[in-house]
């Protein structure tokens, strides 16, 4: 195999197990909270423990690349994403397994991104796209594996086994990296902010812990408000000291771009509704109509499987509408299925909820596409590294608030009904709600010119009005 097939292969073998591992995981969400002696509601700081964990290190990854080596950074990131892993299999208390995912999100962070530096620099020009090609079906083939794998291995073995699945895969990782990675790096690099990696870091982690903390008092009510107020101070703080320096560690510069903004703000807006998904769909399914984790995951792996056949028309409709009309569009039907979970109940055909789910993920996915391709549309190649660190961030943590806020509705709901146990009419409200934060996407969408993005779809431009 030539060296455009071998090593995003390698690059696979991460992308594969962090898209399994958060898919499995979310199947397995009802088995562990028993398991911890915790309310299901509870498990939503293990899930945006990792996803915060995911925005605060994903910015400085391509630096330690460049000052380590992306071959030594990208083995040491399998390292302690399977040490993560392990700790979350030994965790017996909800603070211990908060703690072992927040530190298997350091590994994740640090994964991917590091790879896809090493296809980058590694791969010929002409032979990027193949290359890009391989990386993507982990992507999609994970999460269709994930939900059933871990119905399987929470229904019939422990949920703690979910994690063991991860250390074969990533000590291939590891063997194959040391085979066939070069240790690449950059002679030059910006120095690493420091500063704004603290302000920005310590930022993130206090606001998220203190909205996911809010609820069933997780945490005492005054630690709650206090980690929302501190968090607020420290990412102000970030923002004027971004301003004085000139390599920030996350260039809010960027959104002056009409198209980066759009996708940033809409996309934000967009994910944290559908992030809820993972969160809610699974404990719907399990706590509220009694089904077993394996039947959980044999519905909701309908999803990622919608998602992976839009791929194949995904462009065509892009280059027939354009970006603006597609999500403006596509906006309000993903976020009408995304309602219509709300709407399931126990004796609901299960036939009827694969199908919903199907057509959902499709939507869904095209958006999502819409929104990856349209940030860098108009950004300056410089810009690009920048440009990805900002995005991902943004992605991480509306995905993280699509959790906590989802937890809330849910919460809100079963409040409004007298009582603390969740039930399976809270669901939906709560669908409802998050489907309405999505749908508000539109507003961002709708700043877009007619022809934003028209070399990127392939659609001819527009001609300006007189």
């Amino acid at each position: 195999m030539r060296p455009s097939q071998i090593v995003p292969l390698v690059v696979a073998t991460a992308l594969f197990m962090e898209n399994t591992d958060a898919t499995v995981i979310a199947t397995a969400l009802p088995a562990i909270a028993r398991s911890l002696g915790e309310d299901p509601i509870a498990l939503k700081l293990a899930l945006t423990a990792y996803l915060v964990s995911l925005a605060i290190f994903i910015p400085i990854s391509g630096w330690m690349a460049d000052r380590y080596g992306a071959r030594t950074v990208f083995r040491a990131a399998l390292g302690v994403f399977m040490a993560g892993s392990l700790a979350c299999a030994a965790s017996d208390s909800l603070m211990g397994f908060v703690a072992a995912r927040f530190f298997q999100g350091l590994g994740g962070a640090m994964m991917v991104p590091v790879g896809r530096l090493v296809i980058l620099r590694s791969v010929p020009k002409n032979e990027l796209v193949s290359a890009l090609a391989y990386l993507t079906i982990p992507a999609l083939i994970g999460p269709i594996m994930g939900p059933p794998l871990g119905g399987l291995i929470t229904t019939y073995l422990d949920w703690r086994w979910i994690f063991f699945i991860n250390i074969p895969i990533g000590l291939a990782g590891i063997v194959l990296a040391s085979v066939y990675f070069e240790n690449v790096r950059e002679a030059e690099r910006p120095p690493l902010d420091v500063v704004g990696f603290l302000l920005s870091g310590l930022g993130l982690a206090t606001l998220m812990l203190g909205l996911a903390s809010t609820g069933r008092h997780l945490l005492p009510e005054g630690v709650s408000w206090g980690c929302l107020a501190a968090g607020i101070v420290l990412l102000v703080l970030y923002l004027r000291h971004s301003r004085r320096v000139a390599h920030p560690v996350i260039r809010l510069d960027l959104l002056r771009y009409p198209t980066f903004r759009a996708a940033v703000t809409g996309g934000s807006l967009f994910r944290i509704g559908t992030g809820a998904i993972p969160f809610l769909l699974p404990l719907m399914l399990q706590i509220g109509f009694g089904l077993d984790p394996l039947q959980s995951g044999l519905l909701t792996f309908a999803a990622a499987a919608g998602a992976l056949l839009i791929k194949l028309i995904g462009p065509r409709i892009l280059r027939a509408y354009g970006f603006r009309r597609v999500m403006l569009v596509n906006a309000v039907v993903a976020s009408g299925f995304l309602a219509v979970n709300g709407l399931f109940t126990a004796q609901t055909p299960h036939a009827i909820i694969v199908c919903t789910l199907l057509l959902g993920g499709c939507v869904r996915s095209l958006q999502f596409t819409c929104v990856n391709a349209i940030a860098y549309a108009d950004l300056e190649p410089r810009d690009m590294s920048a440009g990805t660190s900002l995005a991902s961030v943004a992605q991480q943590l509306s995905l993280s608030l699509g959790v906590s806020f989802g937890a809330l509705a849910l919460e809100a709901a079963a409040g409004w009904h007298g009582r603390t146990a969740i039930r399976a009419d809270d669901f939906g409200p709560a669908f409802f709600a998050v489907a309405a934060i999505s749908a508000l996407s539109v507003f961002a969408f709708r700043r877009l010119a007619p022809d934003a993005g028209a070399e990127v779809s392939g659609q001819r431009r527009v001609a300006p009005t007189p």
